[in-house]
């Protein structure tokens, strides 16, 4: 808990796995605006967070980057793969916002803590398996956010410091591994596995899915939630801190883009020739997302050199690690900076910030509205355009707004904190 918020900040209104503190937003703003540094970077987060679900539509709904020219078409591209990480580093932001953000729960607050932890993670792999039934499939986030969860507890009592030493680690040394167990099982290996996983059978996202082969596999995506973990124990309230945040997350862009492009220009010509030409080094996100989809462990080891050695969206290589987290790292700063330091910001972004608070509920509508599209079983959908972009975030704006004026927590939001409110209730 930091010095300088107030006692209750982070565990008055528990947030849900997808959110932070769910103070309205008008209430969040006027604190903002009379000078309470704590509740601005509470809004700071779920700024980010918003900027992360509307990231998620471009992917889902939006038209593909490629076609649109100008700012538009880099935004687009910017989201691709990197909204996604964006969520999971905010993850393991609100992770700690549960257990104890700047000193961890003990005793029975922290035994509390931790039993509503498992909860969301049980009812997010729930969720998630549910989703995973419709059209949508295998591209549902919320089934592998219960696996991150489950995973990320036994760190919820460590240090900044050891947490980024955590994170920097996977995200060198989980690729590599992530890619030699796909290269040395193979695709049949992996699908005999497979074959015996009634989670697998069910919805077609299975334990080996949610771990190894899927298209947010823990294995590779668990350095996103940690280092969101390791910025959760930091005063964001310093600006100096900001200023390291964002000079790190510049210089993992740097790393992991800069090297990878560079990686590609002397060995790219190697491999490429044994990779499908739809998602070769000039292919789109979603190109590779197909092909992820389709089991990257079953292709010859020489698609898995090539995603080794790429920074696409959804590769898993390091150099993708790194730079994605960066990105992720640079956009929650702006956030927290603009609302923290520019108080006008949280007024007029007022709406949007509502979206981030009740990310869970606008996730599972924006799924679900998808799941009603016609040729909703392509990724993009055949009706994805930037109108049909416009409309899914001035829809999800307008909901959020409106719902906020009345009621602290979204609808799932609200359900979800009575479910853990129940169980861990009977933790002593």
């Amino acid at each position: 808990m930091t010095r300088t918020e107030p006692p209750d900040a982070a565990t008055s209104h528990p947030p849900s796995s997808l959110t932070a503190p769910v103070t309205p937003p008008s209430t969040a703003t006027a604190s903002a605006a009379s000078g309470g540094p704590s509740t601005a970077r509470l809004v700071g987060i779920d700024l980010a967070r918003a900027m992360a679900v509307f990231g998620m539509f471009a992917v889902h709904i939006g038209p593909r980057s490629e076609t649109v020219g100008g700012v538009g078409g880099w935004l687009l591209g910017l989201a691709e793969g990197r909204a996604s990480v964006l969520f999971a580093t905010l993850a393991g932001f609100s992770l700690m916002l549960i257990t104890g953000r700047r000193e961890p729960k003990t005793g029975t607050a922290g035994r509390q803590a931790r039993a509503r932890v498992m909860v969301r993670a049980v009812i997010l792999l729930v969720v998630g398996t549910v989703l995973s039934l419709t059209s949508f499939g295998p591209a549902v986030i919320l089934n592998y956010y219960g696996v991150y969860f489950m995973l990320a507890l036994p760190m919820t009592r460590l240090r900044a410091r050891t947490l980024a030493i955590v994170a920097g680690v996977l995200a060198l040394v989980a690729p590599q591994v992530a890619f030699g167990l796909r290269s040395v099982l193979g695709g049949g290996v992996l699908h005999a596995l497979t074959a015996y996983d009634p989670l697998d059978r069910l919805c077609g996202v299975g334990v080996l899915d949610l771990l190894l082969t899927g298209f947010y596999p823990a294995i590779t995506w668990m350095p996103f939630v940690v280092a969101g973990m390791a910025v959760a124990r930091l005063d964001l309230a310093r600006t100096v801190v900001l200023r390291r945040l964002a000079a790190v997350g510049g210089a993992l862009v740097v790393l992991g883009y800069g090297v990878a492009w560079a990686v590609l220009r002397v060995f790219g010509d190697r491999v490429s020739g044994a990779f499908p030409s739809s998602a070769g080094p000039a292919g789109s996100a979603k190109d590779m997302s197909s092909v992820l989809g389709k089991g990257i462990g079953s292709g010859p080891f020489e698609v898995d050199l090539w995603l080794a050695l790429a920074a696409e969206p959804h590769s898993g290589s390091t150099f993708d690690v790194l730079g994605s987290l960066g990105v992720a790292l640079l956009v929650l700063v702006a956030a927290t900076a603009l609302v923290a330091r520019l108080t006008w910001t949280a007024r007029v972004a007022r709406p949007v910030i509502a979206v981030g608070t009740m990310s869970l509920t606008v996730y599972v509508g924006h799924v679900l509205a998808i799941v009603l599209l016609p040729g909703n079983d392509t990724t993009p959908p055949s009706a994805a355009s930037a109108g049909l972009l416009a409309a899914f975030v001035a829809g999800a704006t307008l909901f959020a707004t409106v719902w906020s004026w009345r009621f602290r927590r979204g609808p799932l939001e609200y359900l979800l904190h009575r479910a853990t409110i129940t169980v861990t209730s009977l933790v002593r």
